[in-house]
């Protein structure tokens, strides 16, 4: 089987050499690559990433089964967002839902302007629900000072909520089951698997493809945890559909777990006497650890939020 990508179509193999020929960045040590030799059932899925470089890298996808198409996530600008929705239209096929990973905004603020004049359900667990209401206001007290006219004012939330473990059918090619997560790199995370031939999951940005992750949410020690869950239900050639970056599998979720680590042993040997040389410590830790600029302000938020966690700063 064959996932496609934008509009070019990624063998598995293609997508596992992303994930499993990688080098840990920082140990030199190789990301494992056992499902390289998997066999490719005839068919074809048609998963669409629809990627941004503005404001940051981001990616939401429409799923194309026979006669319907499913989006997961939103994006974040109105740009974006009536951009993922054109691209939808595009299409010729009803959109029949839309499934939302985790409650940050950057996922869920474009979904006003990607359901615009729709009756469709948007679906979430109640708990991203309930948490991505919960903190819009705060978020918007932020954001919409560094989007302006970008930041949607349109707003809303999903209007049906799923229970772990539970399915959903919108059609021939678009059945998924959600894997309730709990917090990891959100306050709370699922996972959306498309059933079919082969595995292929939507994780949000409980995986980062070579890109600094966010970790303000301060929760990092339960996204060790999901890791450590994810490694040992996952199957080793599922293909990882992520929020930030190129597919991946979950070989790569020891190089997420490195970064985690990483992170918090540079916070635990910084010297926070000085605050600020503790962070710059922290950033130069970690740009050796990943020396690339990808979602660097990431990091730079994620940074006293952990220190006041481990208990090294106020």
């Amino acid at each position: 089987m064959k996932f496609r990508s934008d509009d070019t179509t990624l063998s598995r193999r293609d997508l596992i050499r992303v994930s499993g020929a990688g080098v840990l960045a920082g140990t030199g040590l190789a990301l494992a690559g056992a499902a390289a030799s998997a066999q490719e059932p005839a068919g074809l899925v048609k998963v669409h990433r629809q990627g941004v470089e503005t404001p940051f890298p981001l990616n939401a996808y429409l799923v194309e089964g026979e006669d319907g198409l499913v989006v997961v996530d939103a994006m974040l600008t109105n740009s974006a967002s009536r951009n993922l929705r054109a691209k939808a239209d595009g299409f010729g096929k009803p959109l029949r839902a839309v499934l939302l990973t985790h409650p940050h905004p950057d996922h869920y603020a474009g979904l006003g302007n990607l359901t615009e004049g729709l009756d469709i359900p948007i679906v979430s667990l109640a708990e991203v629900n309930d948490i991505a209401r919960r903190d819009d206001a705060d978020k918007d007290a932020v954001i919409s000072g560094m989007f302006g006219e970008e930041w949607p004012t349109n707003r809303i939330f999903p209007n049906d909520t799923i229970g772990d473990g539970e399915t959903l059918d919108f059609g021939p090619g678009l059945r998924f089951t959600v894997m309730d997560i709990g917090p990891a790199e959100s306050f709370h995370d699922s996972i959306f698997v498309l059933e079919g031939p082969a595995p292929t999951a939507f994780v949000g940005d409980l995986v980062y493809s070579f890109m600094h992750p966010y970790m303000a949410d301060n929760a990092n020690p339960d996204w060790k945890r999901a890791i450590s869950r994810l490694q040992s239900e996952l199957p080793e050639d599922m293909i990882l559909h992520v929020g930030h970056g190129l597919p991946a599998t979950p070989a790569f979720l020891a190089w997420q777990e490195a970064y985690l680590d990483r992170f918090e042993a540079a916070i635990l040997g910084a010297d926070w006497d000085n605050p600020d040389a503790a962070r710059a410590a922290v950033l130069e830790d970690m740009m050796a650890f990943l020396p690339s600029d990808e979602l660097l302000f990431f990091l730079e938020q994620s940074i006293l939020p952990n220190a006041k966690r481990l208990g090294m700063a106020e």
